[in-house]
């Protein structure tokens, strides 16, 4: 069926499907979204704090770091007390990929290029067969294996793709099946390459990164660009946001990437102007605020803030909430697109939070209404 806003249709790149945990990961699932935790792992009470608060903002699958004993250790009692999978991260010490699987791992992140030699992988390999693991095979720019280096020169995606595929193939000839890839870099025209070129090469799910990308602002917008521009191609089945930044920021730009492309919806989906002196009220700290007071609304929904009539019915009639500026501190709400009543600018936050959350609700019950009566018949 053709659709009636051809632009807006991404024909996402067929791939296989893998699971990690209950989460599955390419083929029709939803793109997911990861992040990694930064606090001591050895430290189970701090990082179980920190995986709840990504948690609530949405992450799909967290990474967890395992450099020690200490760490696997720990790893189990994260583990267990996890509402999603969990990958362990392994550098170097090819034995915390077998505890870390032993402790319940969904997933082993490894890096074959610093990782060891051969057999080391392949005990890796029987290790998260036997544990029901996944693999993640993380290329990174900034630790390519020695010979590609002098066989190329410099990283470039012919690199990253070569050792992507060399590291497939010791996954497959151990007959494991359960991997997806990511050819990472800090560059952005180099990993887009890199994943361009892998995407055409095999059909596993691909894990997309920019990696080392930055602080929340600067990195926001370069992994918006590389990573934004393989999303809109179609390429890409899960996503980590990278950013010197708490890692629940990781996870609320990656959804507002998903959304902005139509790939994911979650939460309240603002459209609000930049403001100008023809505003109401002050559209800067009234976004802030409702962004802030609506972080717990997982539903989908959509609220256009607008402080002027330039624009404000238009966008409002693309919304199911909408608010825009009027004289003498009194101004327009719309429901539904349509005009609905007025508010004064001292009531207006908490009123526009209620509108919302009643509207969260009743889009939840009606959702609901939907699964019984489907169940039924």
């Amino acid at each position: 069926m053709s659709s009636i806003r051809p632009w807006r249709t991404i024909e996402r790149r067929p791939s296989r499907q893998i699971m990690l945990g209950d989460t599955p990961v390419g083929g029709d699932a939803p793109i997911t979204v990861q992040t990694m935790t930064n606090t001591p792992t050895e430290d189970a009470v701090a990082t179980l704090d920190q995986i709840r608060r990504c948690e609530d903002a949405g992450a799909d699958i967290i990474r967890v770091s395992c450099p020690d004993k200490a760490s696997t250790a720990a790893f189990h009692k994260i583990a267990k007390a996890a509402r999603v999978p969990l990958v362990a991260d392994i550098h170097f010490h090819y034995k915390r990929a077998l505890e870390a699987a032993d402790a319940g791992a969904a997933c082993l992140r490894i890096n074959p290029g610093n990782i060891g030699s051969s057999e080391r992988v392949a005990e890796v390999v029987r290790a998260a067969k036997a544990n029901g693991c996944a693999i993640r095979i993380g290329v990174n720019a900034g630790s390519l294996e020695k010979d590609l280096l002098e066989k190329y020169g410099e990283p470039c995606p012919e690199a990253l793709v070569e050792s992507a595929l060399d590291h497939i193939k010791l996954l497959q000839d151990h007959d494991f099946h359960e991997f997806k890839v990511a050819v990472k870099a800090s560059d952005v025209f180099l990993a887009v390459a890199a994943y361009q070129q892998l995407a055409d090469a095999v059909d596993c799910p691909l894990h997309l990164g920019i990696t080392e990308a930055g602080g929340l602002i600067g990195g926001t917008v370069k992994s918006s660009i590389g990573m934004g521009n393989l999303l809109w191609a179609g390429i890409g089945d899960t996503i980590r946001v990278s950013l010197s930044a708490e890692p629940e920021e990781e996870v609320r730009v990656g959804f507002e990437m998903l959304k902005a492309l139509g790939l994911r919806t979650r939460g309240v989906r603002v459209v609000s102007c930049p403001s100008c002196a023809r505003q109401g009220f002050d559209v800067i700290r009234t976004v802030e605020a409702l962004e802030d007071r609506l972080q717990h609304i997982k539903t989908p929904l959509s609220l256009s803030v607008l402080g002027c009539v330039v624009n404000g019915p238009g966008e409002a009639r693309e919304t199911d909430i909408g608010l825009t500026g009027g004289g003498a501190g009194k101004h327009m709400v719309y429901l539904s697109g349509v005009t609905d009543h007025t508010v004064e600018s001292a009531d207006m936050l908490d009123h526009i939070v209620e509108l919302v959350e009643a509207k969260a609700a009743a889009l939840e019950a009606e959702a609901d209404s939907a699964d019984t009566l489907e169940a039924a018949e």
